[in-house]
This record gives C-alpha cells, sequence and structure tokens, in this order.
C-alpha cells in the first residue's frame, strides 16, 4: 500500500470541493454552515483509492481569503496539489496566493484542473489554458499537466483521476523510519470513544497503545485505537491521514497546532533562527515588526528580527531569528509561512534552520545558518554540537532537531566519534572545541586555586562546578573523570602534580598549633582564638587545621572546634572505662570525666551522636560502639 497526500487549491467558488465529490463520492464540506451557504469555511477529507494499493488522501481547503489561515492549516502536509480555476472566471486573487503558498512551502508536483468547463466553449477554454500556462511559469507547476473538466457533466473525470495517479507515484515518500510527528489539524469527540484527534503523519509511525506527547502542551496520553484513511490498523505511518482515538484527555485540552509525537524527542520553542524569502509583489519587512507565523498546523503571532540588514524587500531573502509569543514544535528542515500582520497578506516563508538556537547579537556571524541551509548533514550536526557548548546533545535531541533518516544522522555521529571530532561521554555528544575550553578552564581555574590557597587539598566539586553554569552534575562528573591533568578524592578535585608544600614559616605556626591543642587537653582553643593567639586570618587557619586533620594530628569536632588525636583516643579509653560500670552516662558525669566544662562537653557529645559512638536517650547517652 502506497499513500500519497493531495491537496486542494484555488480561490473561492471555483468548484474545489464540487470536483473532491464527483472524483471520490465524499462531500468534504462536514459543517452544516458549509453546507447552507456552498462554501468551504474548514478543512474537509476525502479519499481516492486504485486498484494498484495506491490510496490518495486528499485535503480539500477554502478558497476565502479571510480563510487562508484555515487553509495553510491543511497546507503544511501536501505532497502535491491539484490547482483549481473556474474557467468561467479564470485566476483570481486567491488563485495568485495559494499558488504562492504552495510554492513556498516547496511542493514539488501537482496538475492544474480548469474546472466548469461545460460552461464556456472551446475558444474560451483554449484562452484560459494559455493564461494559465503564463500564470504557472516560474513555480513548481510549470509544465503540469492542465486539465479541462466539469463535475457536472463528468467531463474527463477519468482522465484527471489517471494524471492524480501519475503524479503521485512520482511523490518522494515520506519516511517512515525514526520519531513520529503528527500536526493535529482537527480535534472533536464520539459518544463511546472520547477525544478523536486527526491529522496528516509528517514522520515515523505510531503504533496502539504506545505512550505520545502532545506538544506543546507537555500532555502524555496512548492510543486506545488508529484509523487511516477511514480503516483501522494498528501501526499508522507518515504519509497517511491519521485519526486516533486518546484517552484520558478531554477534547478541550487540545487544539489544532497541538502537535501528536513520539514520547520524549521534541521539545517546544518560541525562538527559531531561519531563512526567509519575500514574494515579489509582497510589501517590504522591517526588522522587528510582528508579523503571523504558520508551521505544521499552528499559526503563532512573532516578531521577525533580520540579521543582516533593517528592511527586508519585495523578492529578497536574509538569515533571521522568529520570536515567537507562543511555543510551536519545529524541526530544522520544515517550511513555514509568514503573513502581514495587518492588514492580512501572504509575504513570504522559509526554511527552519536552528529550532533551538542560542542568543545571539545581530553583528554576530551567521556561518552556523550558512552551514544548516547548505552544508551537509554531518556539517549540520557537528556544528549544532558545536553551538551546544559543553552541555552536548544526546543522539535522541539529534532526531528531534533536523529532519532526516535516523539512519543517516547515526552514520554521521560515528564518523565524528572516529574523527575525534565530538567525543561521546554516557550518550551526550560534546564538541572537541567545546570539551578543551572545558579542560583548559577548568586546569586554570584550579592552577590559580591552588596558587592562591597551598594549604587546601584542592576544591570541592560543586565550587568547580559552579564555574561551568548549567552542566548537569552527572556529565560534570564524567567531564572530570575524563581529564588526565586531575585527580579526584572524594569531593575534592585537584591537579594531578600538586602536592601540599609547607613554608618553614608554616611549619612553625602547625607545630605551635599543635602543642597549644595539647597544652588545652579538653578544653582547647576554639579556631577564632587561635587566630588570634597565632596573628592568623581565618582561612589560612582553616585550611592548616583541615590539613592537620588529613595527617591524622587532630579531630575535627566542629568547623571551630578540634582535639588532638591523642586527647581524642584518651576521650574514648574514658568513655569505656565509665561504661563498662554503667549504662547511661547524663551531660554532667561526661563533663567531670573529662575535667571540662559544659561548653566544651556538648558538641563532644553531639559529636560522638552524629558518629554513632553514643545514642542520645531522653537527657542520657547510651554506649554503642564497645
Amino acid at each position: 500500500m502506497r499513500y500519497v497526500i493531495l491537496g486542494t487549491a484555488g480561490h473561492i467558488d471555483h468548484g474545489k470541493s464540487t470536483l473532491v465529490k464527483a472524483l471520490t463520492g465524499i462531500d468534504p464540506d462536514r459543517l452544516k454552515e458549509e453546507k447552507e451557504r456552498g462554501i468551504t469555511i474548514d478543512l474537509g477529507f476525502a479519499d481516492l483509492s486504485y486498484p494498484d494499493g495506491l490510496r490518495i488522501g486528499i485535503v480539500d481547503v477554502p478558497g476565502h481569503e479571510r480563510l487562508i489561515k484555515n487553509m495553510l492549516a491543511g497546507a503544511g502536509g501536501i505532497d502535491m496539489v491539484i490547482l483549481v480555476i473556474a474557467a468561467d472566471e479564470g485566476i483570481m486573487p486567491q488563485s495568485r496566493e495559494h499558488l504562492h503558498i504552495c510554492n513556498l512551502l516547496r511542493i514539488k508536483t501537482g496538475i492544474i484542473a480548469i474546472t466548469k468547463a461545460d460552461l464556456v466553449d472551446e475558444e474560451w477554454l483554449e484562452l484560459v489554458t494559455g493564461e494559465i500556462r503564463d500564470f504557472v511559469k516560474g513555480t513548481f507547476l510549470e509544465g503540469a499537466e492542465i486539465i479541462p473538466v466539469s463535475a457536472k457533466t463528468g467531463y474527463n473525470l477519468d482522465l484527471l483521476k489517471d494524471s492524480i495517479r501519475d503524479a503521485a507515484n512520482r511523490v518522494e515518500p515520506k519516511s517512515i523510519k525514526g520519531p513520529f510527528r503528527l500536526p493535529i489539524d482537527r480535534v472533536f469527540t464520539l459518544k463511546g470513544f472520547g477525544t478523536i484527534i486527526t491529522g496528516t503523519a509528517v514522520s515515523g509511525g505510531i503504533s496502539l497503545d504506545e505512550t505520545i506527547d502532545i506538544l506543546p502542551k507537555g500532555l502524555k496520553a496512548r492510543g486506545r485505537s488508529l484509523q487511516s484513511h477511514g480503516e483501522s490498523v494498528k501501526t499508522a505511518y507518515a504519509g497517511q491521514r491519521v485519526a486516533i482515538n486518546i484517552q484520558g484527555i478531554e477534547k478541550e485540552a487540545i487544539q489544532r497546532g497541538d502537535v501528536i509525537a513520539t514520547a520524549g524527542i521534541f521539545h517546544p520553542t518560541t525562538v527559531i533562527d531561519a531563512k526567509v524569502e519575500i514574494l515579489p509583489d509582497a510589501p517590504s519587512v522591517k526588522s522587528r515588526s510582528l508579523i503571523h507565523f504558520h508551521i505544521g498546523t499552528s499559526e503563532i503571532v512573532a516578531r521577525i528580527i533580520l540579521y543582516d540588514r533593517d528592511i527586508l524587500k519585495a523578492g529578497q531573502e536574509s538569515y533571521c531569528q522568529l520570536r515567537l509569543q507562543s511555543p510551536v514544535i519545529a524541526v530544522s528542515g520544515d517550511r513555514y509561512i509568514i503573513r502581514r500582520f495587518s492588514p492580512l497578506q501572504t509575504i513570504g516563508g522559509g526554511d527552519v534552520l536552528d529550532p533551538n538556537p542560542r542568543r545571539r547579537k545581530r553583528t554576530e556571524g551567521v556561518e552556523d545558518l550558512v552551514t544548516y541551509e547548505k552544508g551537509i548533514l554531518k556539517g549540520k550536526l557537528s556544528f549544532k554540537i558545536l553551538k551546544a557548548g559543553i552541555a552536548g546533545m544526546t543522539g535522541l535531541s539529534l532526531n528531534g532537531w533536523i529532519k532526516a533518516e535516523p539512519d543517516a544522522i547515526s552514520n554521521a555521529v560515528k564518523e565524528m566519534e572516529r574523527d575525534s571530532e565530538v567525543i561521546n561521554l554516557d550518550d551526550v555528544l560534546i564538541h572537541r572545541d567545546s570539551y578543551n575550553n572545558f579542560r583548559d578552564k577548568a586546569i586554570a581555574y584550579l592552577r590559580d586555586f591552588h596558587k592562591d590557597n597551598p594549604l587546601r587539598s584542592g576544591v570541592s566539586k560543586e565550587e568547580l562546578r559552579a564555574v561551568f553554569k548549567g552542566i548537569d552534575q552527572r556529565l560534570f562528573n564524567s567531564l572530570l573523570i575524563s581529564l588526565k591533568e586531575t585527580v579526584i578524592e572524594k569531593d575534592i578535585v585537584r591537579l594531578k602534580d600538586f602536592r601540599i608544600a609547607l613554608t618553614e614559616a608554616d611549619k612553625g605556626i602547625k607545630d605551635r598549633i599543635l602543642q597549644l591543642y595539647k597544652k588545652g587537653g579538653f578544653q582547647p582553643p576554639m579556631k577564632e582564638e587561635l587566630c588570634r593567639g597565632l596573628s592568623m586570618d581565618m582561612r589560612e587557619a582553616s585550611d592548616l587545621l583541615k590539613l592537620m586533620a588529613k595527617e591524622g594530628l587532630l579531630v575535627r569536632i566542629t568547623d571551630s572546634l578540634f582535639i588532638t588525636a591523642e586527647n581524642y583516643a584518651g576521650m574514648m579509653d574514658a568513655l569505656r572505662r565509665f561504661f563498662a560500670e554503667n549504662q547511661e552516662m547524663a551531660v554532667s558525669e561526661f563533663r567531670d570525666i573529662l575535667g571540662t566544662t559544659r561548653k566544651y562537653a556538648l558538641p563532644f557529645l553531639e559529636y560522638l551522636d552524629s558518629s554513632k559512638i553514643t545514642m542520645r536517650v531522653g537527657d542520657k547517652r547510651r554506649f554503642i560502639v564497645k
């Protein structure tokens, strides 16, 4: 089975819906108001099947100028177009605007149907045909087949069906590999089923009971049932019209413009770097002006920032940034349309180049955008990984960033890894330049730290991580482990060649500290008192005390209170002797055992409790370690 999506295009009342009904037997005008007024207001859908297994899903769009937003919601997923022009009226304003839109969306093939051929004579039909040939010159429909038809009499309908089949067979199928993505064009409820969403799948596949994301809402759901072209299926693929009955979510929580997607792959964005081109007959666009931005089935008000100029004139193109008032789902390679903010008018469109760009200045270079537009896949991925900095990107995020085959992305990444262009740490891809910058910055920071703190064994991991804002802790640990120049000891990081080297003055102060603590016994000087007595600053004293504790000369009770290792051993011996004859010990008893004061006894006991040597029971202590 082969699936292709055909979209109609053309001016209001030129017979698009009537032609669809004549071709398929299905009336695409489903709304009561449409039938009463005789015009198409919203998107309509029909199917055309061929004996060889070809299935054409038809999206019928409204032709009224005030309903272009609805037309755009249906145009984003079509593979080919049938441009409908009435024989009795010829080319009209929406004939032009619809053709412009299809051209901007890079639709590659189509057919032109001259409807209501029964209302004119042969000579008039030839004039209209010649006018149409001139009209489509320079567009994707130049040289396309032009077929006069009549839905009323059936004239040339079979010929048109054959031409549609031939054109459809030339369409390059959408990729059914990779993550699933379906822009929603309709949401409704059915009694006994609940919420139903429909749309044209633009990539990947979806299966029953698969967990899916509803974006940008951030909702998660499962498909209770799937239909494609009116038939129940277990799996639906890109290129098909798909209806999904989702569980647990009310209709009001979803709207046209939302996207159904494989869970965990795509991320909403409100900033997009893009290439924009302005139509030859459109008004100029000023940088920072408001526009209507259309992508997939969504319409968002956006501000356009031109990178290399202040104004973009008709027929010109430029790199730009689009800052959206609401989030959308987009990937590099998607096409979009922009319309004038007021009065509404289609003025241009282009390619999404980077759907998740880093902030940049207008004066900054656009080498990355040139690569995203014109480069090979490997170059695009390399630049994007480089722009991600030390945070890097996962393989999954790359699949959600660019429109490309998963195997092609995987092969490009493997090649970059082989060439050492990127480094893979715990499935995070980091560009070699970003990694080298991290290494150089970390080493420079540690070198300066060791110079300023010669008595400290190193810097804590968290202090060093704070230098690199925004790095995930797990990734940061992997980065540290990968550095050959550093050593990690518990939570402390140092350069491999760093050793604490005391000066003669430091050694003298260290000896004096030890003597003061020995002399103090169980009433040693507090750190603040030590600093005053030895004329030391607090940082120097802290570093020396920590060093002496690490060497086993002192035992740290609190940040301000230390005792010698000998006195600590004496305290433990005294406890063992006491508890050999007693079950419990009061604070006053502990104070008397050590011959100290309550000021010291309490922190000593709290240290013993936290070290699980003693256990507090009410106001008493019990001995845990025998």
